[in-house]
């Protein structure tokens, strides 16, 4: 029943994944990858952003050591949901099962398993089946018709993945000034570093993620006002 139940809720995630992936198996093989490449990084993945970091490092000849930490970055929120889905678990959770259960956690799945009250190991799996079977299905259809339809056709449609990002984004920086200025940050540094000579030289893409995405972290941090609650406690104490 909880497998099921994870089934039904996870159709509308597995759509979504569906046509997003489909961008990213034609980026990543415009990106000198083969199509059994870029389906088996989504298979053992399944994460846009990291996806989408890893394939400009391999086209870039990066290190292993620079993939490390450009994945490290990216996907530590991975972590921290994992950290908080595990409040909501049962006793038969047992810790292989989690351990499963971590490969499957995203964005989406972490926002829809959030809503149950109890997350079991047959939810939790039947959840992640069709977000993974269309990610996986929409990189292989990218991939293999990224060599079939026209090049005007195949550039237009690559672009999707990142018209994804801007959508995750600009909601939340309407809302938050911290995190639109935080985001403008990375957006500027990105910038300095494709477009100033010097540093586009002698700065691998990899690293300037990496410079990007930990500068604006730490300035979302410092831009952050202390808890008032918290300040009040210890004002009373």
């Amino acid at each position: 029943m909880n497998w099921r139940r994870g089934l039904h809720d996870g159709l509308a995630i597995g759509l979504g994944y569906l046509s997003v992936s489909f961008s990213f198996g034609i980026m990543a093989v415009n990106s000198g990858l083969s199509w059994w490449q870029a389906i088996l990084i989504s298979l053992t993945n399944l994460t846009s952003a990291g996806q989408v970091a890893g394939v400009g490092i391999m086209s870039a000849s990066g290190g292993l050591i620079e993939m490390a930490v450009t994945q490290f970055i990216i996907n530590l929120r991975y972590s921290l949901m994992g950290i908080s889905l595990s409040q909501k678990t049962d006793d038969s959770m047992t810790l292989p099962k989690r351990l499963i259960g971590s490969f499957f956690i995203t964005d989406e799945i972490f926002g829809v398993a959030c809503m149950s009250d109890k997350v079991t190991f047959g939810y939790l799996t039947g959840l992640a089946v069709l977000p993974v079977a269309g990610w996986t299905t929409g990189t292989a259809l990218g991939a293999v018709l990224g060599n079939i339809l026209p090049s005007i056709v195949t550039n237009s449609l690559a672009i999707g993945i990142y018209g994804m990002f801007a959508a995750i984004v600009l909601p939340v920086c309407r809302r938050s000034k911290i995190i639109a200025v935080s985001c403008g940050i990375s957006v500027m540094l990105a910038l300095i570093f494709r477009y100033v000579p010097f540093l586009n030289e002698h700065v691998s893409s990899g690293f300037a993620i990496i410079i990007c995405a930990v500068a604006a972290a730490l300035a979302g941090v410092f831009m952050t006002p202390p808890d008032t609650e918290q300040q009040g406690g210890q004002v009373n104490g």
